[in-house]
């Protein structure tokens, strides 16, 4: 049997779990407002095209959307958080990060753009990566913590949402189909973190259906051969 091949039937075969459903409000963040402060929710949540109810966005421009709907990231990273920077009350439970749904099991390496996932009642579409910002340096108090996200890849990925439903803590999350399954989340973080700009890499990604974001940074790579200032967008307005 094709190695490939085995590997997605593995992950389509298994199951994961919902550790916790995050939602929060905008909220005063250092000069600026943000509700990355998100809460967890012990009741079933309904989700539909822009997300979970009750769920706020400080700024639409570069937040929400229906290809950021909701934003997963990994408990297991969490154990790695906690010997990097030790002693640290925001490593006792899931909302560190922003996250609406904490997951146990999958990681940015198990996880592939286009992926279709069932969780709880919903069906969604893993849509693109994150991109870190200051934001997060200002949520956990590590002046550098966006760069630290953006350089260990453990930076979470969004979902799109095309049945909408319900979910809530406890799900099980269903490998419906893969149809990338050469394209993980990781794979493509890296290409943008490692500033590849080589044609070879960069033409197979644009063949995804990416976000318009991502397709803008793409061909701004291929054909400008140009990479992105990410300076305004991770470090604290001066």
């Amino acid at each position: 049997m094709d190695q490939e091949f085995e590997g997605v039937q593995a992950v389509m075969d298994a199951w994961y779990n919902v550790r916790a459903v995050l939602r929060g409000s905008v909220q005063p963040l250092g000069a600026s407002k943000s509700a990355i402060g998100k809460r967890p929710v012990t009741t079933p949540v309904s989700v539909h095209a822009l997300g979970l109810d009750g769920d706020e966005q400080a700024d639409r421009r570069v937040h929400g959307g229906e290809d950021k709907a909701l934003h997963c990231y990994a408990w297991d990273h969490y154990a790695a958080w906690r010997l990097e920077i030790p002693a640290y009350a925001h490593w006792d439970e899931p909302g560190a990060f922003g996250e609406n749904l904490s997951v146990e099991g999958l990681t940015e390496e198990r996880v592939c753009l286009g992926d279709r996932w069932r969780i709880g009642t919903a069906v969604v579409v893993v849509s693109q990566g994150r991109q870190p910002c200051f934001k997060l340096n200002l949520r956990l108090g590590v002046p550098d913590m966006a760069a630290r996200v953006h350089n260990t890849l453990r930076a979470g990925w969004y979902l799109r949402v095309v049945q909408p439903g319900e979910v809530a803590a406890g799900n099980r999350m269903v490998l419906l189909d893969r149809p990338y399954p050469a394209f993980s989340v990781a794979r493509v973080l890296a290409l943008i973190r490692d500033r590849v700009t080589d044609p070879a890499q960069i033409e197979p990604v644009l063949q995804l259906p990416l976000p318009p974001s991502w397709r803008r940074l793409f061909e701004q790579r291929l054909h400008a051969g140009q990479v992105e200032d990410w300076s305004t967008r991770m470090q604290l307005p001066p």
